[in-house]
């Protein structure tokens, strides 16, 4: 093998790899930018979620008021 092959040789695998690394790279960089955005996007909605259950409780808490049995000023005791 001559010493010009045996330099492409090598310098063809340098590229490959360094194409590789550079691709994984990206890779892994965009895939923990999604999951940054990702728990964002959870997070905001959990707290819009948790504000909507306590919007829910307190309108429960006042359709039972509303519908309870009605209340009377003065009590027949007999």
């Amino acid at each position: 093998m001559s010493t010009e092959i045996l330099a492409i040789i090598i310098s063809a695998v340098g590229i490959v790899l360094t194409l590789g690394a550079s691709l994984f790279a990206a890779g892994a960089w965009m895939i923990r930018r999604i999951d940054d955005r990702i728990d964002a996007v959870d997070e905001k909605l959990s707290s819009r979620i948790d504000a909507v259950a306590a919007d829910v409780t307190d309108l429960k808490i006042s359709v039972a008021r509303l519908e309870g049995p009605p209340r009377h000023l003065l009590t027949a005791s007999r």
